[in-house]
C-alpha cells in the first residue's frame, strides 16, 4: 500500500520528488528546512518554472529586464545628490540593490536566478529532455532580459524620461564596466553568480527576511565591483546609446560577464548544493 502511494506521488511530480513524507511537511510549512527540504523546495520551484508557456517566461523576463534597471537609476540619483562626499560610493551603491529587491520579490524571470533553481531538476533527472527545457528557459529569458534592459535605457536616455543630471551620474557609475577586460568581467561575474545563487537558496528559510538578505547580498556585489549581465548590461546599453562604448565592446562584455555568472551559479553554488544532498535524495 505504501508503495502504491510512492508511485502515485512520484507520478503526480512527473519527475522523481527529493521529498520524504517527513519533508513534504516541512516544505509546506517552511518552517525549520533542512538542507534536504531546502534543496527540494528550489526543485519542485524549478520544474514549475520549466513548465511555464513561452509568453509567460517572455513577459515576466522583459519586466525583470526593466526592473532590474532601477538599479541603475538609484544609483546615478545617489552618486548625484552625494557627489562630494567622502562616504559617495558606500552611499551610493546602496542604489544597486533596490531593482534587485523589486525583480526578486516580484518573482520576475531574472536569468541569474535560473542559474541555480532549473539547475536541480536536471541533476537529479539527467537526461536530453530536461536539458533540452533547461535551454529553452534560458534562452527564453536571457533574450527576454536584455530586451528589456534595452529598452529601459532607450526610454531613460532616447525619450529623456530621466533628467539629464541622473543620466549623467549614472554614466559615472557606468564607465568602470568598460575599463574592464573580457577575463575580469568573467571571474568577477563568477563571483556574482555565486551571490545570486545563494541568495535563491537561502530564500526558503529566510521568508519574512528575504528583503534584507537580497538587500545584504546585493550591495555587496556593487561595493566589491561585481559583474552583474542583466544589470550590467543596462550600464552597457547605456553608454553605447551614447556612442561611449561600441557594439561589438557591448556584446564581448556581456558574454564574458554571462559566463562568469553561469560559471558562478551553476559550475559552482549547484553542483555543491546538489553535491551536499545527493546521496540522501537518490533512490533506494
Amino acid at each position: 500500500m505504501t508503495g502504491d502511494k510512492h508511485h502515485k506521488h512520484q507520478d503526480h511530480e512527473d519527475h522523481q520528488s527529493p521529498l520524504t513524507e517527513e519533508e513534504e511537511q516541512d516544505v509546506k510549512e517552511h518552517g525549520s528546512l533542512n538542507s534536504v527540504s531546502l534543496y527540494a523546495v528550489i526543485h519542485r520551484e524549478g520544474l514549475e518554472e520549466l513548465k511555464r508557456p513561452f509568453m509567460s517566461l517572455w513577459w515576466s523576463g522583459v519586466a525583470a529586464g526593466i526592473g532590474i534597471s532601477t538599479s541603475v537609476l538609484a544609483e546615478g540619483i545617489l552618486h548625484t545628490m552625494f557627489e562630494g562626499s567622502d562616504n559617495q560610493f558606500a552611499l551610493e551603491n546602496f542604489g544597486y540593490t533596490v531593482g534587485f529587491v523589486l525583480v526578486i520579490m516580484g518573482r520576475l524571470q531574472l536569468f541569474t536566478e535560473n542559474t541555480l533553481t532549473v539547475i536541480l531538476p536536471l541533476l537529479t533527472d539527467r537526461s536530453w529532455k530536461m536539458l533540452g527545457c533547461l535551454l529553452r528557459l534560458w534562452g527564453i529569458v536571457f533574450i527576454a532580459n536584455m530586451v528589456g534592459t534595452f529598452l529601459a535605457a532607450y526610454l531613460m536616455y532616447g525619450l529623456h524620461t530621466v533628467p539629464t543630471e541622473y543620466i549623467e551620474g549614472m554614466n559615472a557609475i557606468s564607465k568602470h564596466y568598460v575599463e574592464l577586460d573580457f577575463s575580469e568581467v568573467f571571474s568577477y561575474g563568477g563571483i556574482s553568480g555565486f551571490i545570486i545563487a545563494a541568495i535563491v537558496w537561502m530564500k526558503p528559510s529566510v521568508q519574512s527576511a528575504a528583503f534584507f538578505v537580497i538587500v545584504m547580498f546585493t550591495y555587496l556585489i556593487a561595493i566589491g565591483n561585481f559583474t552583474h549581465v542583466i544589470a550590467g548590461s543596462t550600464e552597457l546599453f547605456l553608454l553605447a546609446l551614447q556612442g561611449e562604448v561600441s557594439a561589438l565592446q557591448t556584446v564581448t562584455l556581456i558574454c564574458g560577464t554571462l559566463l562568469g555568472n553561469i560559471a558562478g551559479g551553476t559550475c559552482l553554488f549547484a553542483l555543491l548544493a546538489h553535491g551536499q544532498v545527493a546521496q540522501e535524495i537518490e533512490p533506494d
